[in-house]
Formats: structure tokens, sequence, C-alpha cells
């Protein structure tokens, strides 16, 4: 079902965030944590993603809070209530499924007033709050349609307004656009996003796909091995990674391995493996000899002239391989060894197309720069 029916609506009460979770754990045989110590809080109206790879716990977070599993340990509050013992027909929280979960035996019509029927509401009630869903998703002419006659995007649609047509103040969504193609994902992923906003709707999102995440997101927590590595806004998470697994796992990311040589305030130098020396922004490195790895974005490294010549510090580049992307230029180098360093850069007029064999000096910012923990 993409909907939790008969629900007893949490009183509104505190300050206190809409949806909390309060040193939360998981285990599923009683030995090892699949979600360990979760501390998470969520204002009311936020879209809030939970990104990271299989496995990582994000799951088994989306559904603790659902009401489809137990934490082990920990409280769940929903608008300053603990909702731990309460059975998930009864916490008011409409859910979205990458399968749709449509009945394929009822109309398209049939499928919204599901809901609406099991909270005992009228007809001519059902009818409006079903003539306003199917509105908000632009299906208003298929009400009579079942779901075989529908396209993949179109029961998505329909399984997002039955999770929206009894108006709950939580939506949460499973990996609700994987099995879609990339167009019609993108396309419903600010259909999504919009929708969430203008309606003030708290949103909590699972997905393993990192521009889904960034593209749709007030703030996005990356897990890995049940732990919440970074909580922040994607521009955040993206420009300022605080260890080395959010920095590769979100986007493109050059990883230079090396130690960190001198460290003042806010910036650093590290010596690379094959000696040259780059500058750095110190992230989770405190003092000289310790082993880092040195994080830069593809779109961040510079090689013109007129530009690298201001910088302290240089490295020398072999190109191996120059792809034309039609928006960017994508090459590939040998930088201190490491023959996968990306550099890309804006199709412009005025920008060089670089040859394999070329030997250039590249160079960065130091900001965009991070030296982070070795892993």
């Amino acid at each position: 079902m993409n909907e939790i029916a008969t629900d007893i609506r949490p009183e509104a009460a505190t300050d206190e965030p809409f949806v909390v979770f309060d040193r939360v754990q998981k285990s599923y045989d009683g030995e090892t944590l699949v979600v360990k110590d979760l501390n998470l809080a969520v204002p009311r109206g936020e879209f809030l993603t939970m990104l990271g790879p299989s496995g990582s716990g994000k799951t088994t977070c989306l559904m603790m809070l659902a009401g489809f599993e137990t934490a082990t340990h920990g409280e769940i509050r929903l608008a300053g209530r603990s909702i731990n013992d309460i059975p998930p027909h009864r916490r008011g929280i409409g859910m979205v499924f990458q399968n749709y979960a449509l009945f394929p035996h009822m109309t398209v019509g049939e499928n919204l007033a599901f809901p609406l029927e099991v909270r005992s509401m009228g007809r001519s009630e059902r009818e409006e709050k079903i003539r306003r869903a199917l509105g908000m998703v632009q299906m208003e002419d298929f009400a009579d349609r079942r779901p075989a006659q529908l396209s993949g995007g179109q029961q998505q649609r329909i399984a997002l307004a039955r999770a929206l047509v009894f108006e709950p103040e939580l939506v949460l969504m499973d990996e609700p656009l994987g099995a879609l193609d990339k167009q019609l994902r993108e396309t419903l992923q600010f259909e999504i996003t919009n929708l969430a906003h203008q309606l003030g709707i708290t949103t909590v999102y699972v997905t393993h796909d990192q521009t889904e995440a960034l593209t749709m997101s007030d703030r996005v927590a990356v897990f890995n091995d049940g732990v919440i590595q970074q909580l922040a806004p994607p521009d955040e998470l993206y420009e300022r990674p605080q260890n080395s697994f959010v920095a590769q796992f979100i986007g493109e990311n050059n990883k230079l391995p090396g130690t960190v040589e001198t460290i003042a305030g806010d910036a650093c130098t590290v010596r690379l493996e094959d000696g040259s020396v780059i500058d750095a922004t110190p992230v989770n490195v405190s003092e000289p000899g310790e082993a880092t790895l040195v994080s830069v974005r593809p779109e961040r490294v510079e090689f013109k002239p007129e530009v690298t010549a201001g910088m302290e510090h240089t490295v020398e580049a072999e190109v191996l391989e120059f792809v034309y992307m039609g928006d960017t230029y994508r090459t590939r180098l040998r930088v201190a060894g490491d023959e996968g360093f990306v550099m890309k850069c804006r199709n412009s007029l005025d920008q060089e197309r670089l040859s394999p064999g070329m030997r250039i000096r590249i160079g960065w910012d130091p900001r965009d720069a991070r030296a982070l923990d070795r892993v």
C-alpha cells in the first residue's frame, strides 16, 4: 500500500523538530547493529534524503519510522510524541515505494478512494480530495483507468497522489523513481520536490542515487555502516565533505594520497607520494606526519598558465585522454603516479582542447583541496 490508514495524529506540541530519532539502534540478530545510535532531527516541512550504498542502514531507518520495523533501542518521536508502540496503520504517514503498490483490480479513482474509505470519509468529501490529489500530479483525466493501462511514469504519479490524498503531514519515499528511465526520473524529481514544498509536507526520501539526492533535498544524510557520516545541505555536502567516505561517495572526485608536511590554521601543505607538494585545507588532519587523502573536484582543477601563475604550488600532469562531452571537456591525466585523475572544463570558445601526450601544470585554490582522513 502507498499509504498508512486510520491514523491517530500525534498531538502537536513543543518546539521539538517534527521527526526525531533519539539514540536509535537496530539489530536483526541481537548481535550486529545495522543502525548504530542514530540521532537525527527533521524540522516540519523539510525534504530530507537518506543517501548511502546498499546495506548502509538508510532503508531500515525509513522502515522504523513507518512502523514496519521496530527499534531495538532508542525512541522515535513524531510531533513530540513517541511512536515506538503505535502500529503503522495508526501513524498517519503517507508512503511511496519503487514498485508503486497500486491495486491492479481497482481504477485510479478507486485506488485513491481506498485510504479515504478506511478513514470513514463521506462520498462527496472523498471525491473532492481525489480530484485535488489527481490535479496535483496532473492526472485528472485518468480516474477511470486501471494501473495496467498506465505507463510507468503515470503509475508513479498515481502512487504519489494516493500517498497525498488523505493529506498526511509526513510522507516517506523509498527509491520511488528507481524503475524509471533517466529523462522521466529527472522530470519527476522536480515535480515531487516542488509539490512537497508547495504543500508544506515533511518528506523523508531514501535513495542511493547521488544526483537525485543533491537535486531534490533541503538536507542529505549520508549513511555508511549504520552511521550518518555527514548531514548537510547538498551544496555543503558536495563542496565541503567532512571525511573521505563522503568525498568519494558524492559526485566525481580526485583522490591524492600523501602526508601532511606543514599545518597552520586553515591551511596545510601535503607531500604526495611522488614528492610533489600541494596546498590544501585541513579537514580532519591536525599535525605534520599524518597520512591524508586530498580531495579535489574535477571542475576545480585549473591548467591555464594565466590562472596557475599565481598559485604557490602546481603539479606536473600528463594528458592521457581527452573526451568531448558537449557542455564540458573531460580530460584524464596522470598526476603523481595516478592515471585516473580527471579535469573538467566548460566548453567555451576560448577553451583549449588538450591532446594525449601533452604535459601541463595544474593547480587549484587551496580551499578546493581538502585534506581528509586516509581510508
